[in-house]
């Protein structure tokens, strides 16, 4: 499809510098940009690109000045980042998602399942039952629902997603190949001989609005009661979210990392690479753990970042980190200490010896 950079401009609350005639049919990279083709300006390392870009349209900061003559028709907005972010969401929606309708064959409907209007169900998907699904939602192809499951309006599961019986997804989620919402939490129980013993984990796994999560992602069901993922919650690929965890609202979690049992997440937090979070705690709003950190203690102090294994306030693991990178020095320098004091030891002793034998 094509558009123009008048309806661009329109679509993101921008202003056009050039020609708003210009049409494109793509999205691009800057560096990469042919004609009939919109790209966008954010970081300013990459402006020597659009003095030789052949987009057709390019999305700047709305304070963007050149320096040099541009070829490209500009549209000025807020954010250039946010607004084309935007565009590549629609773009994905026309392009992939859209096109698809209808009941594929074959696939396992129940007869008492509940779709409703403009689903997609792609070939091999199984659908249990009572289950409810909302108005323009995709299933792909080898997509397993099971009983007592609801689902929102206008969600997409890609190829391979596996949710559990009883699981309640919002509106508006997507989910990525391969990933598991209500498998069983990691509950059991030690027995007297060594033993383990299995505790039933009858709860369920909700979902709320707007949420996105990544490729072979686990999020396990409750124990009891509810696992929580809250509404706009983005989830990366390969996490693990432990029975009765609670992540709250528009908090962000980036890939490796694992949460423990019963812990809540505030909202509004981000969650670096390979964390590691212990159980049953509770961390505050806008709680900000770097990659690779450790927690293993409740937090309380609001917005505060923490990083390093057992993870420290940000300015503490700094120091830390300066001292670790000077430790090989340091221990030259104990080393010649050590060594120099036991050699004036022996010489203060055979001082010592010395004065002795001439009394």
């Amino acid at each position: 499809m094509q558009f123009t950079a008048k309806q661009i401009s329109e679509f993101i609350n921008g202003t056009i510098e050039g020609d708003a005639d210009a049409k494109v049919e793509e999205l691009s990279k800057i560096e990469s940009g042919q004609a009939g083709s919109l790209c966008f300006l954010s970081n300013p390392k990459y402006e020597n690109y659009l003095y030789s870009t052949n987009a057709s349209v390019v999305i700047v900061g709305q304070d963007f000045v050149p320096s040099e003559p541009v070829k490209s028709t500009l549209i000025k907005v807020a954010d250039p980042y946010s607004a084309f972010s935007v565009l590549l969401e629609k773009y994905n929606e026309v392009n992939q998602l859209n096109t698809q309708s209808g009941i594929e064959q074959p696939c396992f409907i129940h007869p008492s399942a509940k779709l409703g209007s403009n689903v997609f169900v792609a070939a091999f998907s199984y659908i249990a039952e009572n289950v409810v699904i909302g108005d323009n939602t995709k299933v792909m192809a080898q997509v397993y629902i099971g009983p007592d499951s609801r689902i929102g309006d206008n969600c997409v599961f890609f190829p391979g997603v596996k949710i559990y019986n009883k699981s309640i997804i919002g509106d508006r989620v997507m989910i990525h190949s391969n990933t598991v919402i209500g498998s069983d939490g990691f509950g059991f129980a030690p027995q007297k001989d060594g033993t383990y013993s299995k505790i039933a984990q009858i709860g369920n796994v909700v979902i709320e609005d707007d949420v996105e999560i990544g490729s072979n992602t686990s999020i396990d069901r409750a124990t009891m009661g509810s696992t929580f993922i809250r509404k706009g919650v983005k989830l990366d690929n390969l996490i693990q979210i432990a029975h009765n965890v609670d992540v709250g609202e528009h908090s962000v979690v980036a890939a490796q990392t694992g949460i423990s049992g019963s812990t809540k997440l505030g909202e509004k937090s981000v969650v670096g690479g390979q964390v590691g979070i212990a159980g049953h705690l509770s961390l505050a709003k806008g709680t900000q753990i770097g990659a690779q950190a450790g927690i293993n203690f409740n937090t309380s102090e609001e917005n505060k970042q923490w990083h390093g294994s057992p993870a420290q306030p940000l300015r503490d693991w700094m120091r830390a980190s300066v001292i670790f990178k000077q430790l090989p020095a340091v221990e030259k320098r104990i080393a010649f200490l050590e060594s120099s004091i036991k050699q004036l030891k022996a010489l203060i002793d055979q001082n010592s010896t010395i004065n002795n034998n001439e009394r």
